[in-house]
């Protein structure tokens, strides 16, 4: 795993997210996606539209000013959004830790532009198998392959490289460990699939995955901890609740209820305000290892 760089913004071990429970913040800023996921869990099915972009950089403005200091774009596909440059610069320009989550679609154009702008790339990779893969829904059959060259691209820019893994019923036997010593992530997300009603119901019920395999699957690959490379586990407890996150419109939306409940646009009523109104446990940040040196 790579040493921190002199850029990456220190997090002390005895912060609380209660001191700053904006500290971090995930904006799905755009609802279309190139992929079918059949278990994402931000489809945003009753949401039309998104923020203009005088008001996205408002809202950037606004989050930045209640004390937020990592921001990751994700989606939808965020690579899609028309404007995705010149919100990465503005999150960059306003000091942020900048980070985006993608499944690789437009990332070299990105790069090739703007890659200075970001601090952390992550890719989701579910299995290193192309037919589980595109039997998820991600990619054609080259998703996996294609992945680690783009890692691989990340690392010769100098960022700091994600990588994020669903458990799912047609993963959860996998042993991806010679893939992950591949890609070779400065940190690993692996997420048990998490059932949202109105996002994903209809498409992910044969996906889920019981307690035991979720676990046996975490174990298989916690021999990676030696190397530097060991998940860091968020099951569905832990991934509910635990997510300051806005919406393409501009509202904080939270899932601690089984489905999405969404706070007035944040430009109305303030960020403090709105993040009250989604049940946004800070705690609960901290308790799935949300604060570290990033």
């Amino acid at each position: 795993m790579q040493a921190p760089t002199d850029t990456v913004r220190p997090v002390h071990p005895t912060l609380t997210a209660r001191e700053n429970p904006h500290i971090a913040v995930n904006w799905h800023l755009y609802k279309p996606c190139n992929l079918k996921c059949r278990f994402c869990f931000a489809t945003f099915r009753e949401v039309k539209g998104r923020l203009p972009l005088d008001e996205s950089l408002r809202l950037l403005a606004a989050l930045r000013a209640a004390g937020t200091e990592k921001i990751n774009f994700a989606g939808g596909e965020p690579t899609m959004h028309p404007e995705i440059g010149p919100l990465v610069a503005e999150a960059r320009r306003l000091g942020f830790v900048v980070s985006i989550i993608t499944n690789g679609f437009r990332l070299d154009r990105l790069l090739d532009r703007q890659a200075s702008d970001l601090d952390w790339v992550g890719l989701s990779v579910d299995s290193a198998d192309e037919d589980i893969q595109a039997a998820l829904g991600r990619g054609d059959g080259t998703h996996a392959s294609r992945s680690l060259e783009l890692a691989a691209r990340v690392r010769r820019a100098g960022l700091r490289l994600k990588l994020n893994t669903v458990v799912t019923a047609l993963n959860w036997r996998e042993d991806m460990r010679a893939y992950v010593r591949v890609f070779r992530p400065d940190r690993w997300k692996v997420f048990q699939v998490l059932p949202v009603d109105g996002q994903n119901d209809g498409s992910v019920d044969d996906l889920l995955v019981t307690s035991a395999q979720f676990d046996a699957w975490v174990v298989r690959h916690r021999a990676l901890e030696a190397e530097g490379f060991g998940p860091v586990v968020e099951d569905n407890d832990a991934m509910t609740g635990s997510y300051l996150m806005v919406d393409p419109l501009g509202r904080f939306y939270g899932n601690s209820t089984g489905r999405h409940v969404y706070s007035a646009p944040v430009l109305d009523v303030g960020v403090a305000a709105a993040a009250r109104a989604v049940g946004f446990d800070p705690d609960k940040l901290v308790e799935r290892g949300g604060l570290y040196r990033w």
